[in-house]
């Protein structure tokens, strides 16, 4: 399933973590995990954040997706289900049926 991820990182800690190099190795170890078709990185609210879009093949996946994150940096964690056009344009010609 088409999921988003966000990530916000708490200042304190992800200062810590880009010094010590942590920030990213945990990136660069879900890049290559996740495999996402989109990875944007930007500030939120005054933390640093990130927003990926991936396909997540089974529920249990969301430990392996986000635990890094919270053990690593600390950081609070969203997974929401996604379309693209494509599937909303699916979706509503599903409804018309």
């Amino acid at each position: 399933m088409r999921t988003m991820l966000k990530v916000l990182f708490p200042v304190e800690a992800s200062n810590k973590a880009v010094k010590e190099g942590a920030l990213e190795k945990t990136f660069g170890k879900m890049l290559e995990q996740l495999k996402p078709e989109a990875a944007y990185f930007f500030p939120d609210g005054g933390r640093r954040s990130a927003l990926f879009v991936f396909n997540l093949k089974e529920p249990s996946d969301i430990v392996l997706t986000a635990e890094p994150f919270f053990s690593e940096l600390n950081a609070e964690v969203y997974l929401v289900p996604v379309m693209n056009a494509e599937d909303l344009k699916a979706g509503l010609a599903k409804l018309k049926k």
